[in-house]
């Protein structure tokens, strides 16, 4: 009722349904979640689960680590070697009091500098990821990414992250999520799966409506909508969710580990397929960071592939 009285207009929408699997029904553990970065609104929101970032788990690792150090405070004490700083001192003693949330990009070529920027309000899994990407990001880039560079990062992130959560906690991994930059960008992954005594299988679909535009039938009840009647001849929307929401349409399913990024109800696949986006000014914009002097160049620095720029003109 509230939306059909003041109606909404944007070219970028995230909407979630949470079903709570890790962290309370809070309204600090609802999607999406936002974050500045760079100058820019960055939303983002998950569907499944990623043990790495479970702060149940990754905590009591951290303590079990806090709990094996031990600080010599003895001047006269020559039987170690190495001395602990006072710095290291007081983590040590202030350790039980804060946990660092788990570092991720060495595939994108950033070790862990210790610190980190953005950190979860809330206790799930989805918000502490969201962090931890963004600080890898905020850590390789000193200027705004081009589309192709960042499509290459996210897309390097996620397989760690898939790699990590697997290798150091075994967990059955699911990962699909929305990542929305700006106005209008918005990249979709998916790592499907299903959880533990579940038959729900949780991947992403997605679909594009354009021209001419007809009617679809809901597929969970019977309900129709006739989209030529609420859209103009120029109009175009791609619509991503877990599962098809209609039975009458065309979905196509995610395949396991792609990353697409959506501008103007466009999906694009690869990092080069994005060079036209930022062609057409729809790339990140900022004035609180230095822009790429070019696409061309971000590409060449980040050691993206380059053949495709032969015989495009630039």
């Amino acid at each position: 009722e509230f939306l059909q009285s003041h109606p909404v207009k944007t070219l970028n929408v995230v909407a979630h349904i949470r079903y709570a699997t890790r962290g309370e029904v809070k309204l600090e553990n609802v999607h999406p979640f936002s974050r500045e970065m760079w100058g820019c609104n960055f939303c983002f929101a998950h569907n499944g689960d990623v043990s790495l970032f479970d702060r149940n788990l990754f905590q009591k690792s951290n303590n079990n680590i806090k709990h094996s150090q031990s600080i010599n405070t003895n001047p006269n004490d020559n039987q170690s070697k190495t001395r602990t700083s006072i710095p290291q001192k007081m983590s040590l003693i202030f350790s039980s009091s804060y946990t660092q949330i788990p570092w991720i990009g060495k595939s994108i070529g950033v070790e862990d500098p210790g610190i980190r920027y953005y950190n979860p309000i809330g206790a799930t899994d989805s918000e502490t990821m969201f962090c931890a990407i963004l600080n890898a990001l905020r850590a390789r880039f000193d200027t705004l990414p081009t589309l192709p560079v960042l499509h290459a990062a996210l897309s390097a992130l996620c397989n760690e992250i898939v790699t990590r959560d697997k290798e150091t906690m075994g967990g059955n991994t699911i990962l699909n999520f929305l990542l929305g930059c700006g106005p209008h960008l918005q990249f979709a992954y998916s790592w499907p799966g299903a959880r533990e005594g579940s038959e729900v299988w949780n991947g992403l679909h997605y679909l594009v409506r354009e021209p001419p535009f007809g009617s679809a039938h809901l597929s969970d009840c019977d309900y129709s909508i006739d989209f030529s009647a609420v859209t103009k001849e120029d109009d175009r929307v791609a619509v991503i969710a877990t599962s098809p929401l209609t039975d009458d349409e065309d979905w196509v399913e995610f395949e396991r580990g792609q990353l697409i990024l959506f501008d103007d109800g466009v999906p694009h696949m690869a990092p080069e397929d994005c060079e036209e986006v930022e062609f057409r000014n729809h790339g990140l914009v900022s004035s609180a960071i230095p822009a790429a002097p070019s696409l061309e160049v971000d590409m060449r620095r980040y050691r993206l592939r380059t053949s495709f720029f032969e015989g495009s003109g630039i």
